[in-house]
């Protein structure tokens, strides 16, 4: 149950990047409150993986698949480039997070 509660949270917190780059700095009102709600709605899950994950460990997995997924959503959805170096960006990040679930960083 804890993968799901950290695929959930990671789900809300590519929402909360993409509701934050359409709220302009918070003036536009309904994507400040996408952004927010979100954002409350992502912290609840990571909150509730990391009853199982060591807490570095949750954070950094949720962090990184969180980064991956917003680059590849705003180049798949925004127009936003995605070459090479990101690429191998995105690449090391997932070997990063592989490595930290090896270490045994949850159960």
């Amino acid at each position: 149950m804890h993968w799901l509660h950290l695929g959930i949270a990671v789900i809300f917190e590519i929402t909360v990047a993409i509701c934050a780059d359409r709220a302009k700095g918070f003036t536009q009102p309904s994507w400040t409150v996408g952004t927010l709600a979100s954002g409350a709605i992502a912290t609840y899950f990571l909150s509730q993986a990391l009853l199982t994950f060591d807490v570095g460990v949750g954070y950094a997995i949720w962090t990184s698949v969180a980064g991956v997924g917003i680059v590849i959503v705003s180049a798949l959805f925004f127009g936003h480039r995605l070459g090479w170096r990101k690429a191998l960006g995105i690449v090391a990040v997932i070997g990063g997070v592989v490595g930290l679930q090896l270490s045994g960083g949850a159960a």
